[in-house]
């Protein structure tokens, strides 16, 4: 069965994954690095910025695609990858102009949670209830 709606949110943030690691390969290249971070704080933060991104959005998909799987109404799911794909490109934004406290590193963290929070309550309420 295809998951037109997860299929959708793959692969924008698969582009996004891709900008996030060009602009690695870039700053490795424009420091001289060829592993690590060298004593670059703009390449530290890129790296950290890139596995911020591989430690929340695999799972967060596949929570999407379990819903999905559901029969959820398309706005949930659409509103849920929405959520997800704006927060982690304000989490980048935010980290990449200040490794400080930012609005949209804000943004990016509380969006990220708020749909795993939600993916995780819809898919518990969701078993609970067939279940009974």
């Amino acid at each position: 069965m295809l998951l037109p709606v997860t299929s959708l949110f793959a692969a924008l943030l698969t582009l996004l994954l891709l900008v996030l690691s060009v602009r690695i390969i870039r700053l490795r290249w424009r420091h001289r690095v060829g592993i690590g971070t060298g004593k670059s704080e703009e390449l530290e933060v890129a790296v950290r910025i890139h596995g911020n991104f591989i430690e929340y959005v695999p799972l967060a998909l596949v929570l999407l695609a379990l819903i999905e799987f559901t029969g959820a109404h398309p706005m949930l799911m659409y509103g849920l990858g929405g959520l997800l794909f704006v927060a982690r490109i304000n989490h980048a934004i935010g980290l990449t102009r200040s490794v400080g406290p930012t609005i949209y590193r804000t943004i990016g963290v509380l969006g990220t949670f708020t749909m795993l929070l939600i993916s995780a309550a819809y898919l518990l309420g969701y078993v609970l209830g067939s279940q009974l």
